[in-house]
């Protein structure tokens, strides 16, 4: 059960993050060369537990070459996990590419996510009640 609450509780500072960096994109909506970002996904993978040491599940990583950067390749901005939104529908005559339609979807399936993983923590906690032989939360 404490895998359970500290995956709900490492989804819910992802989903606080994404939240923040949503908020300086529609900041920004108007400076000119501001590029949109997004927070990278946790990587939920030391949560399975499959009895092998030796599996293991990761985000493939794309490291920049020479040759990548001499077809127009740029490294993306990242500070931790936040990177530049590769899920842009348009760019503005000024560089910029956040529209405000993006953001607000976004916000809305971070505020989906976060009651998903709210009502989760409550019917878990509900579940260590019922197990512990206490009833309506005293």
């Amino acid at each position: 059960m404490s895998d359970l609450i500290g995956g709900i509780a490492r989804n819910m500072k992802h989903l606080s993050e994404r939240q923040r960096v949503i908020s300086e994109n529609i900041a920004n909506s108007e400076t000119p060369g501001f590029k949109a970002r997004d927070v990278r996904a946790p990587d939920f993978s030391d949560l399975i537990n499959t009895g092998n040491s030796s599996a293991s599940i990761a985000r493939p990583r794309v490291q920049l070459t020479g040759s990548m950067a001499a077809l127009g390749a740029r490294a993306p901005i990242s500070a931790g996990s936040v990177m530049l939104d590769a899920d842009t529908s348009e760019t503005k005559p000024d560089g910029n590419n956040v529209t405000l339609e993006d953001q607000l979807l976004k916000i809305g399936q971070v505020q989906a996510d976060f009651a998903a993983m709210t009502s989760l923590y409550r019917k878990s906690q509900g579940l260590m009640q019922s197990a512990l032989g206490r009833k309506g939360g005293g």
